[in-house]
């Protein structure tokens, strides 16, 4: 996806046209909405790969704990003023913009081209 090659290029912009909080605040909102990412992505897959040996609630309190892993390091960022809070909040929504792009991407390549790109 272009999650990655997104943020970099607004952290590259703000880096040379805004304060250091922004820039900071991109790239923690940034490396917070990747490992948001990854984090659910092997969540969700342990939830339907149940093994018999591992008991499951260890595997789906991960989902749940993901969420306050990401709250408590934006709000630990926010309150030692690390980072500005608009900046975060765009960093960690610049997933979306990537998801509509490989949506996009995907719905060219199925329909106009008659292919799969899986």
């Amino acid at each position: 996806m272009a999650t990655p090659a997104r943020s970099n290029c607004a952290v590259i912009v703000s880096t040379m046209l805004q304060p250091w909080r922004v820039t900071t605040g991109l790239m923690l909102g940034g490396l917070l909405s990747l490992l948001n990412f990854h984090w659910l992505e092997t969540s969700v897959a342990a939830v339907f790969n149940v093994d018999v040996t591992e008991r499951p609630r260890v595997r789906i309190s991960r989902y749940i704990i993901r969420y306050f892993v990401v709250a408590g390091a934006a709000f630990a960022a926010y309150e030692l003023r690390l980072v500005s809070l608009p900046a975060m909040f765009a960093g960690l929504s610049s997933f979306v913009p990537a998801l509509f792009i490989e949506a996009s991407r995907q719905f060219y390549f199925a329909i106009i081209r008659r292919e799969e790109s899986f």
